[in-house]
Parts: C-alpha cells; sequence; structure tokens
C-alpha cells in the first residue's frame, strides 16, 4: 500500500564561502528525486522551498570573505513523497540519505555532513526570509524547462527566475528570525 506525505524540512550545512546559494538549493533539490526506499528500490521525492544564508552577508563594499572561510546555509520547505508504507520518519531518513552523499561529493568534507531534520510545517511559512531563493525538484526530464536553462530556481516570493532578480550575498537572506 502506497502512504503519502508532505514533510516540512530544515536543512543546514556549512558552505565554502564562494559556493552559489542558487547552485545549492538546485543541488538540494535534485538530491531527493529518486530517496533510497531499501533493497535497491527508490520512490520519487519532489522538494519545494527556499534556500538562503544564515548569517550577516558582508556589508556592501566590504571585501568578499577569505576562500577557505565557511558560511552556513540553510533550506526550508516541503518534501513531497509517496511510496510503500511510509512513515514521517523514514522520509526524513532517506531525505537526508540522498541529501548529504550529494552535498559532499558538490563540496568535500566541510567537518561534518549537512543536517537534515523535520521541523513544524508553521516554521517553514514563518521562518522564510523573503528573499530566499525558492527551489523545487524539476520534473523528470527536465519537461517544462525554458530553452536555456532549468529555471526550477526562482525568487521566493515573486516566482520570478531569480535571473530577474538580485542574487547578491547581499541581497540574500540574513536568517531565520
Amino acid at each position: 500500500m502506497l502512504s503519502a506525505h508532505i514533510v516540512p524540512l530544515l536543512v543546514t550545512t556549512d558552505l565554502p564561502a564562494q559556493a552559489e546559494l542558487m547552485e545549492f538549493g538546485e543541488l538540494l533539490a535534485g538530491a531527493v528525486r529518486a530517496l533510497p526506499a531499501g533493497g535497491g528500490t527508490t520512490f520519487p521525492g519532489h522538494l519545494h522551498g527556499g534556500v538562503f544564508w544564515l548569517g550577516r552577508p558582508a556589508p556592501p563594499g566590504a571585501p568578499p570573505p577569505a576562500a577557505e572561510e565557511l558560511r552556513f546555509a540553510a533550506l526550508l520547505g516541503f518534501l513531497s513523497v509517496a511510496g510503500p508504507g511510509l512513515t514521517a520518519r523514514e522520509v526524513a531518513a532517506a531525505a537526508r540519505a540522498a541529501i548529504v552523499p550529494a552535498v559532499t561529493a558538490r563540496y568535500g568534507d566541510l567537518g561534518g555532513p549537512p543536517a537534515v531534520i523535520t521541523i513544524r510545517a508553521d516554521d517553514v511559512r514563518e521562518r522564510t526570509p523573503d528573499d530566499a531563493i525558492r527551489v523545487a525538484t524539476p520534473p523528470p526530464g527536465g519537461a517544462g524547462a525554458a530553452p536555456g536553462g532549468d529555471h526550477s530556481v526562482t525568487h521566493w516570493r515573486s516566482g520570478r527566475p531569480v535571473s530577474q532578480v538580485s542574487a547578491s550575498p547581499s541581497a540574500i537572506g540574513s536568517g531565520i528570525g
């Protein structure tokens, strides 16, 4: 029997100072497309939410952070899945099993794995900054993608492709409070 869940998630990790927030969001959204179900099988997942920096951005005109410095990034969003007899805890564990190796493969060992935590749905709605960059798992095969690129990354509130909205570190959210 299939069960369907929409699980509110918080994903946090350190990233290299020069990492692109949009790329991080796309990585997370893509990582959960096929979640491990055990026995070598997978079940489909769809993540939508907002990514943002969890630290104060550099003031305008300040030198960029040193390449060896790490910055704390976060995603607040909802993971939708349908799978055989799943619980919300199993969905979160499957998301963690997909996200941790994807982040490690892209950014290397940053001292600790990303945290993938279930939270309250109200926290996603209330604590996602207005200027977070919205990400969503693209449809299989990229259907609906615009020529020249996948517009799965959009501004959190406006819904416009990020290429049409300022996405500099100083324009990205400064925290979840």
